[in-house]
């Protein structure tokens, strides 16, 4: 059930402790408790709501026709996503309704790629009621717990925080960066039934470093270059200690930093926060599981493969240790071993400790030492050298992937592997039906954008390419966490959800030659995956949930046995747990329980 201001359900949201009753037009603006034109006749005539409303009384799934039908007359995306702004600040169960009906269509307008355009003109379109979120800059250092304690819903559950300096391929945005953690947050709640009023949307404005935006009369936020790392890390300090004193249960994600920063935050508080970053372990994640899939299909053994990164960011090296972390746990080898599976591609050329640059620290987890001196510049000058098994790519760079790349990775391999992850579209290092094209239609693909079904010219069927996208995992991870009242996100809850979403293929699914399941399944996907998130928490003895010990006999801080873990029973008990605590956008009917509590 939904959590208005007060920290009551959406039932409690409309109820009174009092005879009298409520004043109709607060009930309309409060976004929480609010169904329009739902409202059924007793509801109207309790909540004074007669002539505040149409005549007509919809039901939930005419709104959203209704909905719907506007919002394909529009015609750009942009209008979509405000007139979609607009309906989550007026009417949360309405908005959610019409997302989780409409998925595919919809989380490409609230999220990728259309987000990325609303990011850039945040400044533009900013109006206080459609954007409900915390913007905390260095002036407000000492007023901190302040802030905190002014913000309306009680006991938030999970947080998004950015500081706009990485917005997807965009660069350095910002405060206008805040469209990510919104954003972020809806997928959280369409996919794995968080309580909108128990998200948290977080920027910390620290300047920008982006000339015209320092220049624009209409950007909202600090107008001053970024802080040195001291200072930058002495502000986030401050802010992760007083959001852990106000809510010490409440999962912090970090959310498109700069790569030096995503990682230096992760490392800093991954042992005493709850928190985790979904660039580097969420991207991990969703590529190892898809990955996985590839590998199988390949027909190539574990320890046989080279794969090949075009891009060496944070997400690349992420990608990289969750893939790592796969070869050492699924196929035995030693971590040395299977580092030397990875080659990473920066902007310089192929990373060797020996090329005469001073590598950021990230880097240096996969630099080659085995290169004899030799300095390799091009992406086909590396293929060359490396002849890869897979190419997976994350540089942002459009088109990087040429047809000359294509044709030798179907070459190289029978099965080759391509994964060009990069978003946008316009920064994708290659398009489906182009590697579908030359490769012979031998390609295992998965994207980070959506691209169309193509036919396959090997095959002449109709093939859906895969998406990488991380909505497959961060949802149900985070979930997962929450409900078990984790100490910690620890890696192998991440490298579990992973593998969970491996495993969650359907036998049509496989049939169909896809590596990811059909998004239109992601809340049974992201119970599966918080499940067993849920499960790894209590293996690690990491859960702290007093529900979930007792269902599994487990004491704080211990272990629990596999045998208890993997008993079938326990299991599905845990599974109707998750599902239990998914919340739904339907409207409350039970006129005996409509108070008024705005």
């Amino acid at each position: 059930m939904l959590t208005p201001n007060n920290g009551h359900t959406v039932a409690d949201a409309l109820t009174t402790t009092k005879e009298t009753m409520v004043n109709g037009y607060k009930v309309l603006k409060s976004k929480i408790a609010n169904q329009g034109t739902g409202f059924a006749q007793p509801l109207r005539s309790r909540l004074r709501l007669r002539g505040l409303v149409p005549t007509t009384v919809e039901s939930l799934q005419q709104q959203v026709d209704r909905v719907m039908t506007f919002l394909n007359t529009l015609e750009s995306p942009i209008e979509k996503y405000c007139y979609l702004s607009r309906l989550k600040s007026e009417n949360v169960t309405l908005f959610y309704r019409v997302v989780l009906d409409h998925l595919q269509e919809i989380t490409p307008l609230i999220y990728t790629p259309v987000v990325g355009e609303a990011c850039q003109k945040f400044s533009l379109i900013y109006t206080p009621g459609l954007v409900e979120g915390l913007f905390l800059s260095a002036e407000d250092k000492p007023h901190l717990p302040d802030i905190l304690d002014s913000w309306p819903y009680p006991e938030p559950e999970i947080c998004v925080i950015t500081d706009g300096s990485r917005i997807l391929g965009l660069g350095d945005l910002g405060v206008n960066g805040m469209g990510i953690p919104i954003g972020k947050l809806s997928l959280y709640i369409a996919a794995a039934g968080f309580d909108p009023a128990k998200t948290l949307p977080i920027t910390l404005d620290l300047g920008t470093n982006n000339e015209h935006y320092l220049k624009d009369p209409f950007y909202l936020g600090s107008r001053q270059k970024r802080p040195n790392d001291p200072e930058f890390y002495g502000f986030v300090d401050n802010v992760m200690t007083a959001l852990k004193q106000k809510w010490p249960n409440m999962l912090v994600q970090f959310e498109d930093f700069s790569s030096e920063h995503a990682f230096g935050t992760l490392d800093r508080y991954k042992d005493s926060h709850f928190c985790f970053n979904d660039d580097i372990q969420g991207t991990g994640a969703v590529i190892l599981s898809g990955f996985i899939n590839a590998l199988t299909m390949s027909g190539v053994p574990l320890h046989e493969h080279r794969i090949l990164f075009f891009g060496a960011g944070s997400a690349g090296v992420g990608v990289a240790s969750q893939l790592e972390e796969h070869f050492i746990k699924a196929g035995g080898m030693a971590e040395s071993a299977a580092r030397d599976v990875f080659y990473l591609v920066d902007s310089k050329g192929l990373v060797t400790f020996d090329r005469g640059d001073k590598l950021p620290q990230h880097k240096t987890l996969f630099a080659r030492r085995d290169n004899d001196g030799q300095q390799l510049k091009t992406l086909m000058d590396v293929i060359e050298y490396v002849k890869p098994t897979a190419l997976i790519g994350l540089a942002s760079q459009g088109g990087a992937f040429t047809p000359e790349v294509l044709k030798r990775m179907g070459e190289l391999n029978e099965r080759p592997i391509i994964f060009p992850l990069s978003n946008p579209l316009t920064n994708a290092e290659c398009t489906f039906s182009q590697a579908l094209q030359h490769t012979g239609g031998r390609v295992l693909f998965a994207s980070g954008t959506a691209f169309p079904p193509q036919l396959c010219p090997r095959t002449k069927k109709i093939l859906e390419p895969g998406q990488g996208n991380n909505m497959y995992i961060f949802p149900g991870l985070g979930r997962g966490a929450v409900l078990a009242k984790a100490e910690r996100v620890s890696n192998d809850m991440v490298y579990q959800s992973a593998v969970t979403l491996a495993h969650s293929m359907t036998s049509q699914e496989q049939s169909e030659g896809r590596l990811y399941p059909n998004l239109k399944r992601i809340r049974e996907i992201s119970a599966e995956i918080a499940r067993d998130v849920v499960l790894q928490a209590l293996r690690e003895g990491l859960a702290h949930e007093p529900a979930v010990l007792h269902m599994f006999d487990a004491t704080p801080g211990k272990a629990v046995s596999e045998s208890y873990l993997n008993d079938a029973k326990r299991k599905e008990k845990l599974l109707q747990y998750v599902q239990d605590r998914m919340w739904d956008p339907v409207y409350e009917t039970d006129v005996a329980t409509v108070r008024s509590r705005i």
